[in-house]
């Protein structure tokens, strides 16, 4: 078992109580990830020296594409690199925004030590680290401030040349965020980091005193993301992986929006190849429709082109290094083993261990799998949410609270509508094929 603290075993925990991916400590739970680790890793160690990396990750609901993004994300901070998760939506972030996107992509942004909104932690550590390589040329008096701020920003300019060129913006709320924050004018420096992360409705006066207007537009929210990637790698972050989920959502969107989506996403692939955002670990997760289906990724010939994976054979021999990877999904064994994981974590922390363990033998877990299963059509692929979230609230917390609780005599499974997703309700209604709702 991987050593866990008592304060991420408690977060775990209540993450899977609420039937949510619990935000840290995956590693804990994962299972049948093993055939992805190695590849994984390379094409992280790719990313942190400068490379720019896309893989499309593709599941059924239910298969754990959210758990195998923030597991990867893990392994990315444990490396030094930052990453962030935006989820498209129609509504919030739609593909074809890039500004919404970008600012989306800095709200979430997370490293080893801050877990969302960590634009102004890399920024700072970026200019202290500018001021260190200043000084270490030997010609310029720390306690001279004027001149200090002045080669920092001069070298600042010179990191950021091929940015500038394409978004001037960027550099120019950069110099007056170092003026800001040299003079303690704290409430302008906080207009320029909200700015500089794409927020709407910054206060013109602070706007103003870096000489820009309006908010981030489309055209400039890639040229921000290169910029981004080169302060990280500056400030000693490895790169940075960006995880686009649920992409799927584009075929449930208008055509017009749907096809401005597609072109999107491909332009930002092609532009990652190209080089323009060296440092990039760019993900995407979408169900096997989206990448399939006429309303999704075959929509456009040159996107497909770039995505297409033979996954014609047994699945035991798919490449992990394919542009395309996709997730198996869960059978009773493994179903059976994350349980386990879970029961083992838990009794990790429980009052009462052994009766844990006792009580919640393997057995046990195998027949509470079956009747979660049974109550969602007998899909299994779909259960390990459910299958988690009643384990854990409704089982192991009893079992660990109550002396005389025992679960095979006192806990019969029940299941209700509401705490049930749209898939989970979809599978658990149907009869036969011609019920099941399908995702288009």
């Amino acid at each position: 078992m991987i050593e866990i603290s008592p304060q991420r075993r408690t977060e775990i925990l209540d993450a899977l109580r609420r039937g949510t991916v619990p935000a840290q400590g995956l590693d804990a739970l994962a299972v049948g990830l093993d055939r992805f680790v190695d590849t994984f890793d390379e094409e992280l160690d790719r990313v942190a020296s400068g490379a720019g990396v896309f893989k499309a990750i593709r599941g059924e609901y239910g298969a754990g594409k959210t758990f195998i993004t923030r597991w990867l994300a893990e392994r990315a901070k444990a490396r030094g690199l930052a990453t962030s998760e935006v989820q498209i939506s129609e509504t919030d972030t739609p593909m074809h925004r890039y500004q919404t996107i970008y600012r989306r992509l800095v709200e979430q942004l997370s490293t080893s030590t801050v877990r969302t909104g960590g634009l102004r932690t890399v920024i700072d550590s970026w200019f202290f680290a500018l001021e260190d390589e200043v000084l270490a040329g030997g010609d310029v008096d720390p306690n001279n401030a004027e001149l200090l701020t002045a080669r920092t920003t001069e070298l600042m300019e010179q990191r950021l040349g091929s940015v500038t060129r394409t978004a001037p913006a960027f550099s120019a709320v950069l110099r007056a965020y170092l003026a800001a924050t040299n003079a303690d004018d704290r409430p302008t420096a906080d207009g320029l980091i909200a700015w500089l992360g794409g927020q709407p409705h910054v206060a013109a006066a602070v706007k103003k005193s870096a000489g820009v207007k309006g908010d981030l537009d489309h055209d400039a929210a890639l040229s921000f993301l290169a910029g981004l990637l080169t302060i990280l790698r500056d400030a000693g972050f490895g790169g940075l992986v960006l995880v686009l989920d649920e992409v799927e959502t584009m075929q449930r969107m208008r055509s017009d929006t749907r096809d401005k989506g597609l072109e999107a996403l491909r332009k930002f692939i092609d532009d990652l190849y190209e080089g323009r955002f060296p440092g990039l670990y760019l993900v995407i997760t979408g169900t096997p429709a989206f990448y399939d289906g006429a309303q999704g990724v075959q929509r456009l010939t040159p996107l497909a082109q770039r995505m297409h994976t033979d996954f014609g054979g047994d699945p035991k021999f798919d490449n992990p290094r394919a542009v395309q990877v996709r997730l198996q999904g869960f059978d009773l064994d493994a179903l059976v083993s994350v349980g386990a994981r879970v029961r083992d974590l838990f009794a990790a922390g429980a009052a009462h261990p052994e009766r844990v363990n006792e009580l919640c033998d393997d057995a046990y877990l195998l027949a509470l799998a079956q009747a979660v299963t049974g109550e969602l059509g007998a899909k299994v692929g779909i259960a390990p949410r459910l299958y988690v979230k009643k384990l854990v609230g409704e089982v192991l917390d009893r079992v660990d609270l109550f002396d005389d609780f025992d679960p095979r005599r006192d806990y019969k499974l029940t299941v209700a509508d509401t705490e049930l997703t749209v898939v989970e309700r979809n599978a658990r209604a149907a009869t036969s094929p011609d019920d099941i709702e399908l995702e288009l």
